[in-house]
């Protein structure tokens, strides 16, 4: 097996991405997306932030990489496949302490998220979630999140990582202009910690590990449990296309929670396993499937969109879900384990019809596969069209996403 080597790509990217290949195996190259970074990010340095956990991630033999202004572990020695595999038939663990928490609070809370929201949070009950968009004006989106409500006038929000000041400032320019007094906003990401704990073994293992019984929570709700004593908030959410929990912790507890978690037999994985399956599930990144110049419409996100409130952005995006776009978000499937790239070109018959936004090999599937925008004739799953790999082409099959679903439970 050849050594591990993670390096930038020597290629175009679109606006602020950054790509970093890992090659774990000579027949294997993984492409990790990062996003929000920028030149000065693409090496560790002491003015990143550090999690709890980082001084775990070192001892564990982490690879350390530099990730929306955080260090964070990109994969361990035991290796991507390794690691998505875990994730894919048991279990496994992610730091996820770079992701933003914030809490929004105070009697026009629930009146300020509606209007920076593109989902209800007057209609979210405690003890829920939701995911939804955080659009600008002209209805792109500057994060996608997910927000649970703690009480009437009290919630919790998770902005990604690289994004987390510009919602800062986003929101609070909106706080003081239509909703202060009353509305307040008090971010704790620096000063706690969040773990996420997926797979399809989650449900067997979390009951022998937590202190009160958390199997029957059903997905999108959340509860207040402890680990071996340790207090933490815990939703039944993620981001790998399998079940699992994210728990976030105080302090100390953090580590404590990893080891025991670990423990248990919950395999470490980093964020280019956790890429990849996200890309399996047909999950968006910001930077790259949805940024502040495209539309939860042209994302195919409609769902996760209120069309009956007025809301920052809401007019436009009525009006592309009424009169249509003139690109659309699709996942296409390439034989082989060649890794579309962000930024190369989808054609037809010579011409450019679209632009790749991520692609990886799947182990999970055993092929390559990719997501990307194109015109909006060119939609259609099983439609073909050709992938511009550096001068070199090859034929992709547009799929329906996500590629990959999780089995039934039994």
């Amino acid at each position: 097996m050849a050594p591990n080597i993670a390096h930038d790509l020597p290629i175009p990217l679109p606006r602020n991405q950054a790509t970093v290949m890992i090659l774990s195996a000579p027949a294997y190259a993984w492409v990790f997306h990062a996003q929000n970074t920028s030149k000065s990010d693409h090496i560790l340095s002491e003015d990143n932030l550090k999690t709890i956990l980082y001084d775990t991630h070192v001892t564990l033999g982490g690879r350390m990489v530099p990730f929306g202004g955080w260090d964070m572990p990109v994969q361990y020695p035991s290796g991507i496949l390794a690691e998505v595999a875990a994730i894919r038939t048991a279990t496994g663990i992610f730091d996820v302490s770079h992701m933003g928490r914030l809490y929004i609070s105070g009697p026009k809370a629930t009146e300020f998220l509606d209007w920076v929201l593109t989902g209800s949070a007057a209609s979210l009950r405690m003890g829920r979630a939701r995911y939804c968009l955080i659009c600008n004006e002209k209805g792109g989106v500057i994060d996608d999140t997910i927000f649970y409500r703690l009480a009437e006038d009290r919630f919790l929000l998770i902005p990604n990582a690289g994004n987390r000041p510009a919602v800062v400032a986003w929101f609070q320019k909106w706080i003081d202009e239509r909703f202060s007094p009353g509305c307040t906003m008090e971010d704790v990401t620096e000063t706690t910690g969040l773990i996420a704990f997926q797979g399809p073994g989650v449900v067997d293992a979390i009951d022998k590990i937590a202190d009160t019984p958390l199997s029957e929570m059903r997905p999108f709700f959340w509860t207040e449990s402890a680990i071996q004593g340790a207090p933490m908030f815990v939703g039944r959410t993620g981001y790998t296309g399998e079940d699992g929990f994210e728990m976030l912790l105080q302090g100390d507890d953090v580590v404590k929670v990893w080891t025991i978690l670990a423990d248990s037999g919950a395999v470490p994985c980093g964020l280019g396993a956790r890429d990849v399956l996200r890309l399996e599930a047909g999950l968006p990144l910001h930077g790259h499937e949805i940024d502040e110049e495209t539309t939860p419409i042209e994302a195919g996100l409609e769902r996760f969109v209120r069309f009956d409130k007025e809301y920052v952005g809401s007019e436009i995006l009525k009006d592309q879900q009424e009169n249509g776009v003139q690109r659309k978000l699709i996942g296409f499937t390439l034989s082989g384990r060649s890794a579309p790239r962000a930024g190369y070109n989808l054609l037809d018959q010579g011409e450019t019809v679209g632009t790749v936004t991520s692609g990886s090999y799947s182990p999970t599937l055993d092929t390559s596969i990719g997501m990307g925008y194109v015109l909006e004739r060119y939609v259609a799953p099983g439609a073909t069209l050709d992938l511009d790999i550096r001068g070199r082409t090859a034929q992709v099959t547009v799929t329906e996403l996500p590629f990959y679903k999780r089995p039934r439970r039994t």
